[in-house]
């Protein structure tokens, strides 16, 4: 592991937001100062953060830079996380070929197509959980009423996964990206682990509906994906396919409650709403970090990555580069923000970013126009968000209407 001389001195990383929506304070004067720069970690390793745009797109697409969880010199956020090195990610943990391998296979599956496909069927879970939640009366949690069974009931769908297992899943989901222990980490991948092998068990035998019959039946009896593919592949499209899009609409929301004057524009016009879904993803960034190691040197941006050093890419900070983002503080629908790393960049750009667009685009449309008097039931100030070394969003959103 490469260690710089400066590590001990360095800021440190991740620091927790003290505004839900906005980057750390002290990540900005390293976006203003450099490209890429070096900051300590909870463990004291220096690895290079990289908060400019143009630098990031670069590394992102550098087959240089490894995903190899399972490797030692991996960087980890916290200690917990190293509980990922114990067995490689679907997608994720690969680097080509393996992963161009993977990836292929669920391509079709999450297609812009296959998204507008769905549309319908989003619009009628969104208005059935909404029903739900103004036949109980306000307040409500928007995150346990709406916002998180919302892309839970989607990716059930999609996978084929019972939903009345969602408070398994959920928790175990939790576990996995909180902790908060190495222990509890591991616990709740094997407890996932379990959970996917009997249900692939049993539909090896029973066949139903959804993607994981589909790869059953296509890829797993060609001899093409083997039973620990298929399981790693059902719980990394679960966690992700659900903690993400219910972050984004949960803080979304919260988001558009304390600009007021941008809620109204987007009220007064909603052929804004798609400009709008991609400019808050770009001013969230909830996948705060994304994490590399160099297989070997990387001459960028006037430095040198050494092999074996860790990278991480500061997607909040990228995001707010005002060399690709005039004003990058300002929420603007009108900015044209598809130029964001929110959901990455390169060949590990997120695979379900065209069904995450169109669940947060109807999501918002119909949480608005349904509640037109929906506000925050308690300040600002007493909402719970989480902290910098997670998925970013809202712990608890409480609202009235």
């Amino acid at each position: 592991m490469t260690q710089a001389p400066e590590a001990a001195t360095a800021v440190a990383y991740p620091q927790d937001r003290t505004c839900p929506y906005h980057p750390p304070a002290a990540y900005t004067p390293l976006r203003e100062e450099r490209p890429l720069t070096r900051v300590s970690l909870y463990d004291g390793r220096g690895v290079w953060l990289v908060t400019g745009h143009t630098t990031a797109r670069a590394l992102l697409a550098d087959q240089r830079l490894s995903t190899d969880r399972t490797r030692d010199d991996f960087p980890t956020v916290a200690a917990r996380f190293t509980a990922n090195r114990e067995r490689r990610v679907a997608l994720l943990g690969y680097d080509d070929p393996g992963h161009h391998t993977q990836r292929r296979m669920l391509v079709p599956s999450f297609t812009l197509k296959k998204a507008t496909v769905l549309r319908p069927r989003i619009q009628e879970i969104v208005d059935r959980l909404l029903d739900d939640m103004e036949a109980a009366g306000p307040p409500a949690d928007l995150v346990n009423a709406f916002a998180l069974p919302l892309p839970s009931i989607v990716i059930c769908d999609l996978l084929g996964i019972p939903y009345a297992d969602h408070d398994f899943f959920q928790s175990a989901s939790r576990r996995l990206l909180r902790g908060p222990t190495a222990a509890d980490v591991s616990a709740a991948r094997e407890d996932l682990r379990s959970y996917f092998g009997e249900l692939i068990d049993d539909r090896c035998k029973h066949p139903q509906e959804g993607l994981l019959d589909e790869l059953i039946a296509d890829r797993m009896r060609t001899g093409d994906l083997d039973r620990e593919g298929l399981i790693s592949f059902a719980q990394i499209l679960l966690v992700a396919g659900h903690e993400t899009t219910a972050n984004m609409i949960s803080l979304g929301t919260f988001t558009l409650l304390e600009n007021p004057e941008r809620l109204a524009e987007l009220r007064a016009d909603p052929e804004l709403l798609p400009a709008a879904v991609e400019e808050l993803l770009r001013f969230l960034s909830i996948v705060e970090s994304l994490l590399r190691v160099a297989d070997e040197d990387i001459e960028i941006a006037g430095a040198t990555i050494k092999a074996g050093d860790g990278v991480v890419f500061a997607t909040s900070t990228i995001n707010r580069d005002t060399a690709a983002f005039a004003a990058p503080d300002d929420l603007d629908w009108h900015r044209g923000a598809r130029g964001h790393v929110a959901f990455g960049f390169g060949i590990h750009q997120c695979l379900g970013q065209n069904l995450a667009r169109a669940e947060m685009e109807i999501a918002l449309h119909t949480l608005f126009a349904r509640l037109p008097g929906l506000r925050l039931a308690v300040p600002p100030g007493e909402i719970p968000f989480k902290p910098g070394d997670t998925i970013q969003g809202m712990l608890e959103l409480p609202v009235t209407w």
